[in-house]
């Protein structure tokens, strides 16, 4: 990472320390702490008006970009005053552009059947590519798991009795997620035809005693939506875990259950569905409500 103040180093080790911080996050904080230095120097001295300059140096940036950059010095200000390197917070001299959440894009029922229906297709024919590729679809929307979270399972995973699974998500945060019964009838039969290594860890391992990168994954995906007659560009992992949520939520799923499947810390994330699903819930108001046969 690059190298940064002794006051900047000090509040990255406790982002790690305290609050399980994954290595991609903190490499994310230390750049943009790392730039903002090199800006207005050790941020620890930094006086207010040089905290106001870095509007100006950040003017050509996205909004989403400046938001993230204003996010991370805010959290590292409230540091700095607790710990008593400073006497004041000059938060309010950073920029704070308005960024609007885009909505998620989603499968619909039908593409998600054709998608499904082409991947067991394939899976016949006893190939292991094609059997662990129907297990990969599964678990995706199936069970809503991020991409990393997938490819990294490690083979102790794998449900016996118990139809769930343990996932280790950002963080380091461990959450249980159903296995739907497809999916265990898939992954049994990978089991038996799982390549590799016999001493490796993961459920998809790949050579050197790795697993199945991330960008593998996305390819893999996009190869069979291409096979199934459907626009690659709108298939990834990160679309049929929205598929999943989405799909969830308007079969009655609540929005606290769908917090814990997705593992998302706030449930100000999850309620970003209640938007892709509004006219649902337009119509559950309007259906269920004391007032509605009034």
């Amino acid at each position: 990472m690059t190298a940064v103040s002794a006051s900047t180093q000090a509040f990255l080790d406790m982002l790690a320390a305290e609050r399980g911080a994954a290595a991609n996050t903190l490499a994310a904080y230390n750049r943009d702490l790392a730039g903002a230095e090199e800006a207005v120097g050790d941020l620890a001295k930094a006086s207010r008006a040089q905290i106001g300059k870095l509007a100006a140096a950040w003017s050509a940036l996205a909004p989403s970009t400046v938001a993230r950059k204003s996010s991370a010095l805010r959290q590292y200000f409230g540091f700095a005053v607790d710990e008593g390197w400073r006497e004041d917070d000059p938060s309010g001299a950073l920029p704070n552009p308005r960024t609007s959440r885009p909505l998620p894009k989603v499968l619909s029922h039908d593409h998600v059947e054709t998608l499904m229906e082409r991947a067991e297709l394939e899976a016949q024919s006893g190939k292991p590519a094609s059997i662990r590729q129907l297990v990969l679809l599964e678990m995706l929307y199936g069970s809503g798991l991020r991409a990393t979270e997938l490819v990294s399972l490690p083979l102790s995973a794998v449900p016996r009795d118990a139809p769930l699974i343990t996932v280790t998500g950002k963080g380091g945060a461990a959450r249980m997620v159903p296995v739907s019964d497809r999916a265990r009838s898939a992954m049994e039969e990978w089991l038996k035809v799982r390549p590799g290594e016999p001493t490796s860890k993961f459920l998809f391992p790949s050579r050197g005693g790795k697993h199945l990168s991330r960008v593998r994954l996305f390819q893999l995906l996009k190869e069979l939506a291409a096979r199934a007659g459907l626009d690659p560009t709108g298939i990834s992992p990160h679309v049929l875990r929205h598929a999943f949520a989405t799909h969830l939520l308007e079969g009655g799923a609540d929005l606290r259950v769908l917090q814990t499947l997705l593992g998302h810390a706030d449930i100000a994330t999850t309620q970003i569905y209640t938007h892709v699903d509004a006219a649902r819930l337009v119509s559950l108001v309007n259906a269920r409500h004391p007032l509605a046969n009034r």
